[in-house]
């Protein structure tokens, strides 16, 4: 497994101090994102998993913690719209340029308005996907913030 990919090269680029951590990915789990940090040793909070959406029909990038599920009605809020609804995998996947289990904020083929759930910016590090399957990096959530030009807003159910 590489560990140089679209993501980690963006976040070099962009001087944001992180560190890359491999697991074994299971393309079976229930839960991507729970599966991720019990592989870490991590607590399920502080793994953020990427989720691609739309609002009001146009893309837009959510993270959270993968212990929770976004609110549509809030996703929905945070970017100013009236409706949200789940992006269709092959759609997430072509706008993305990655793979879904796979799925970075950083380093996608198309910059989309990107929101962090706010819970996620009182921790001292947080854990996204570094752009491959079993792929992680490790970062200041405020960091990854304004690397991403992204916003804070409550998210999550």
């Amino acid at each position: 497994m590489s560990k140089t990919t679209r993501a980690t090269q963006v976040l070099t680029q962009a001087k944001v101090a992180f560190t890359v951590h491999a697991y074994d990915y299971d393309p079976n789990a229930e839960r991507v994102g729970l599966q991720a940090a019990e592989a870490l040793g991590e607590e399920p909070h502080r793994v953020l998993k990427t989720l691609m959406a739309e609002v009001d029909g146009k893309p837009v990038c959510a993270v959270v913690p993968s212990d929770h599920e976004v609110s549509m009605k809030k996703l929905a809020v945070a970017f100013g719209g009236k409706s949200a609804a789940m992006m269709k995998p092959v759609d997430a996947e072509r706008l993305t340029g990655y793979h879904v289990g796979g799925i970075s904020p950083f380093g996608q083929k198309k910059l989309v308005p990107t929101a962090i759930e706010a819970q996620a910016m009182t921790e001292a590090y947080v854990y996204i996907n570094g752009g491959q399957r079993g792929l992680q990096v490790r970062l200041n959530p405020q960091d990854a913030l304004v690397a991403l030009k992204a916003k804070a807003a409550p998210l999550i159910a």
